[in-house]
């Protein structure tokens, strides 16, 4: 069986940074809104610059320059636009934190399996951060996509010569990593983190729809592989 992983907040952490650092943008603009307003509006920027700048840090920090001049109606001065320039600095150069168990979880599986990674995002930063993370090796392939949906994951996997019957996503979206593959024949396991970025909560109606199971944690992984038919 070829099992992919994605690789934000499911094999290490990355919404918690966005969530912290939202936090600080929105304290950066109190002079001109409060919190709420400022991450709202934040996140109405970003969901339409999606199509121009697509995922990842990048992005996001245009998008917080944007929020930043629309909210403040041009008054926010230089020196504030260099601290968010160095919010966005930060997440770049964060380290990948991996998630707990990931590498015990990661040896056990590839004894009995083919793993891949399929992540969307930037790409330079995503395979930097590939790179960095330690985990490379246990990979048979790593990939980096622009979106996660059914067309990506039938040319994906047509490409590598796998057949979606054979073909397992873990994640924390369901969106992104679980619904897509149940669509084209394959299987999802869906397994949470603490925090989900508003972008990737899925439609309730679609969401109670299928049969991907659930689990507590990556840890889990293994014996229930063991034992899923």
């Amino acid at each position: 069986m070829i099992i992919g992983f994605d690789a934000d907040d499911t094999l290490w952490h990355n919404e918690d940074g966005f969530q912290a650092t939202t936090r600080i943008f929105e304290d950066l603009l109190d002079a001109w809104a409060d919190p709420d307003e400022v991450g709202d509006r934040l996140f109405a920027i970003e969901k339409r610059n999606m199509n121009r700048y697509g995922y990842g840090v990048k992005a996001f920090t245009l998008s917080m320059i944007e929020a930043a001049i629309d909210i403040s109606d041009g008054n926010i001065d230089t020196a504030q636009l260099q601290t968010i320039l160095e919010l966005g600095h930060h997440l770049l150069d964060r380290p990948a934190e991996l998630i707990d168990d990931v590498v015990e979880v990661l040896e056990a599986v590839g004894r009995e399996h083919t793993l891949m990674i399929i992540t969307k995002g930037d790409l330079y930063h995503q395979l930097a951060r590939i790179d960095s993370s330690g985990l490379k090796d246990h990979f048979w392939r790593t990939e980096v996509v622009a979106h996660k949906d059914p067309t990506t994951y039938r040319e994906l996997l047509g490409l590598h010569g796998v057949l979606p019957r054979e073909f397992v996503m873990i994640g924390n979206s369901l969106p992104s990593d679980v619904l897509p593959v149940i669509e084209i024949g394959g299987r999802g396991i869906h397994i949470p983190y603490h925090v989900t970025w508003e972008m990737e909560h899925a439609d309730p109606s679609v969401a109670d729809s299928h049969d991907a199971p659930m689990l507590d944690s990556l840890a889990d992984l293994p014996a229930f592989l063991a034992d899923w038919a």
